[in-house]
């Protein structure tokens, strides 16, 4: 016992000389932190040099202050043309080359910024021309005013009831960071950045109405009528009751002071919500999130669902209250927004730079810009040329049309990938997210018909009931893509019809009645009812979605695995290319990056291409065509053809139009757009034996001979019957060489420099 006690003893005693080396440890540091202060006198002077002697060759010569930056930002302050007054760290480190100050000013962001506005106060230059009447606001009337209430001695009666440099100021000073500076995760923001100027990445969830918040608050005194300005640091305030002035208090008099709403500074006010994005998400993690306050120029800069970049500093923010009681020293941090960027801005906000466009006007000129583009759609997955192509007008889109009466047709397509697994579709739908400016991707069973539309939530600010966006809302003016689409409730996929059609979510809920925009264009991925196609089976069964959803889809698409063993040699010879090489194969071209696809779609989404009358009949003719082509073969009980197949081919001839730059939409666009509607149902009706056993020239002088015989004519025209060759599917280059064989075999017979089509023996009609 004796042995066990003495060994205790040495431990405890080990323990407090521990105890006594980390205190004396954090004891020196703190000293070296207090040895190694600076003089904030000696930092506001730097400050202010800074200012008047700085100069860049970047600026234009000033006919006062020369190539002096910043005293021509200060110029266009006074001057009221100019209310931000930003300061990069790159010219503070570039004009002395003084790294320990910009070091402290990362480290100290707050202090720093008060000493630069003081600074800015001291050099401001007086204005070179007089400001208007019309563009004074209150502040300088109560400057005029506080200039007449001087005493003999020219100071005013009371110095508490001098205008605080918060009212002076009609501008915002924020500091931003040095260009080398690392984007931090939101993990990576940490206790040690406390105070510190730091750039974070993240996605915006949610983002409140913009308020004002008081700054300075300004009270009359009822009794002696004198001004008393409050100064208001943070969000919550206990406002003056008492004039505090030498006056009411000579005269033993109580004095009543009222807030002035007019005489006091107010500025905009927002606060946002970030997530990090999914691809900094830990594997087996929750995605973090963090509070971003955003004031005055940098509010009403992104909207739920950007993915925005922020410059600003990390704040701790005590509770208050009873809060305050139940917390103890624990408090919770935001970021204090300098600058925001989005990462990805709409195709309406895009500015092309000269060298852009010149590099556009190049790429358009080229042989087929058309299939170079969609071939540079996730050139990594193997084939699928004409789905590609489909997707490629998804992200063009149709021109949106609005009627005197306010009705409006839908300019977004809408497509639908169902195949077997395995064939890359949810890969073409991440592809897709990657490239569209504003894309948003879910999967059907993870989601909800409140997900995807729009929750009732509580403020935590005000405690109001306020309206969230869903996935569809969140993908306004973009593309929303949705996974595993077979798998959604019934219940939940119902709530995707109106979106789809009128592009409007109807809200009514917890007593809110509104209708939200969703202008986007639905891009969906699902499987058959039994995992994999089943021939036995109708494609209706097979595909197993109401007729009401399938309508909206201007584009279905059935990618089926049939065994090939041709093209499954090119498969996978592809696939083991790509994991050998981390890269696709060669193609005949260089394919295009997706920052050129985004530029070069949002060129073309700026023309609005018409329908020429001349086409109209056209278009027409080929609609009531296809009505009557299902009605007489149509086996399964579902028609595929309705109405809005008609819009669908106008918007996929106005999406083809756009890619080429063009104001009209050409009748080779109609022939283009006839051949994917045609080349996506084919696969759906790919069922009957006889067809699969023919072959492409026999089809094709199938219909050559329909045409013939409908006219009752031995000859019929070429440019009759090469729209009905593409509108089923085929090229012209397969037409041309059916029409050579034929030709050889003495059955058909070219005339008229081959623009007529000639049967030489009329018993070949028949047949």
């Amino acid at each position: 016992n004796w042995a066990g006690k003495k060994v205790s003893l040495n431990v405890h005693q080990n323990s407090l000389r521990l105890v006594r080396i980390a205190s004396l440890a954090s004891s020196f540091t703190m000293a070296a932190v207090l040895f190694n202060k600076p003089n904030y006198a000696e930092e506001l002077d730097k400050c202010r040099t800074f200012f008047t002697e700085f100069k860049s060759a970047d600026v234009t010569e000033h006919p006062i202050h020369g190539r002096k930056k910043y005293m021509q930002f200060l110029q266009q302050i006074a001057d009221r043309t100019r209310t931000t007054l930003e300061v990069e760290l790159d010219d503070v480190l570039d004009y002395e080359q003084d790294e320990e100050f910009v070091k402290n000013i990362q480290q100290n962001t707050p202090r720093y910024i008060t000493l630069f506005s003081k600074a800015v106060d001291e050099v401001l230059p007086p204005t070179t021309n007089d400001i208007p009447s019309h563009q004074q606001d209150v502040f300088d009337v109560m400057h005029a005013s506080r200039e007449k209430n001087m005493n003999a001695n020219g100071e005013p009666l009371d110095a508490r009831s001098g205008l605080p440099a918060e009212l002076r100021r009609r501008y915002e000073l924020v500091l931003l960071p040095l260009k080398k500076t690392k984007v931090l995760p939101l993990r990576g923001v940490k206790a040690e950045s406390i105070g510190h100027l730091v750039t974070v990445k993240g996605i915006v969830i949610r983002a409140s109405d913009v308020k004002p918040l008081c700054v300075v608050a300004t009270y009359t005194c009822d009794t002696c009528g004198f001004e008393i300005y409050q100064p208001v640091t943070s969000k919550s305030f206990m406002p003056q009751v008492d004039c505090p002035t030498e006056q009411c208090k000579l005269n033993k008099t109580r004095g009543r002071v009222f807030q002035q709403i007019r005489g006091s500074r107010f500025i905009r006010y927002q606060e946002l919500r970030i997530q990090e994005p999914s691809d900094q998400v830990p594997m087996g993690h929750v995605p973090r999130s963090m509070t971003v306050l955003a004031k005055g120029e940098a509010t009403r800069l992104c909207s739920p669902g950007d993915l925005i970049t922020i410059d600003g500093v990390f704040l701790p923010s005590p509770h208050t209250g009873f809060r305050a009681m139940r917390a103890g020293l624990i408090a919770d941090t935001f970021l204090e927004a300098y600058r925001i960027t989005r990462q990805k801005k709409t195709y309406a906000e895009f500015s092309l730079s000269e060298e852009m466009l010149q590099r556009i006007d190049n790429e358009r000129q080229s042989a087929d810009i058309y299939t170079k583009l969609s071939k540079s759609l996730a050139p990594e997955i193997f084939g699928h040329e004409d789905v590609k192509k489909a997707l490629l007008l998804l992200l063009v889109g149709g021109v949106t049309k609005e009627m005197a009466d306010g009705m409006k047709i839908r300019g977004d397509i809408n497509v639908l990938l169902m195949g077997d697994p395995g064939v890359a579709k949810s890969q073409l739908l991440k592809h897709i997210v990657s490239v569209a400016p504003r894309g948003v991707y879910t999967t059907g069973k993870g989601s909800s018909g409140v997900g995807l539309t729009a929750a009732v939530m509580k403020d935590p600010i005000t405690g109001e009931l306020t309206l969230e966006g869903g996935a569809l809302v969140l993908a306004d003016m973009g593309i929303c893509c949705i996974d595993e689409f077979d798998k959604m409730e019934e219940r939940d996929r119902t709530a995707i019809h109106e979106v789809m059609e009128q592009q409007t979510v109807s809200i009514a809920k917890a007593g809110i009645t509104t209708t939200l925009n969703a202008r986007t264009a639905i891009l969906a991925a699902a499987n058959p009812l039994y995992g994999r196609y089943n021939r036995n089976q109708s494609p209706h069964e097979n595909i197993n979605l109401p007729a009401a959803l399938l309508s909206r889809f201007d584009l279905l698409f059935l990618i089926l695995d049939k065994p090939d063993t041709d093209n499954d040699m090119a498969l996978a010879r592809h696939v083991t290319y790509v994991h050998r090489f981390n890269k696709h194969p060669s193609l005949e071209f260089e394919t295009l990056d997706a920052a050129f696809m985004r530029a070069y779609i949002a060129h073309a989404r700026t023309y609005t291409p018409d329908i020429p009358k001349g086409l109209t009949d056209y278009i027409v003719g080929m609609y009531a065509e296809l009505r009557q082509g299902e009605s007489n073969t149509e086996k399964s009980g579902y028609s595929y053809t309705t109405p809005r197949t008609l819009l669908g081919i106008l918007r996929l001839s106005q999406a083809l139009a756009r890619l080429r730059f063009g104001d009209e939409v050409d009748r080779s666009d109609v022939d283009e757009a006839m051949r994917l509607m045609h080349a996506s149902k084919i696969s759906i009706v790919d069922d009957e034996p006889e067809r699969r056993a023919r072959d492409p020239k026999s089809m094709i002088f199938d219909i050559i001979r329909d045409v013939a015989t409908k006219t009752g004519k031995t000859a019929v025209k070429y440019m009759d019957v090469e729209p009905r060759v593409l509108a089923k599917g085929y090229s012209k280059v397969q037409l041309t060489d059916t029409l050579s064989d034929y030709e050889e075999l003495n059955v058909l017979q070219l005339t008229d420099n081959g623009q007529t089509i000639t049967f030489i023996h009329p018993d070949e009609m028949s047949q």
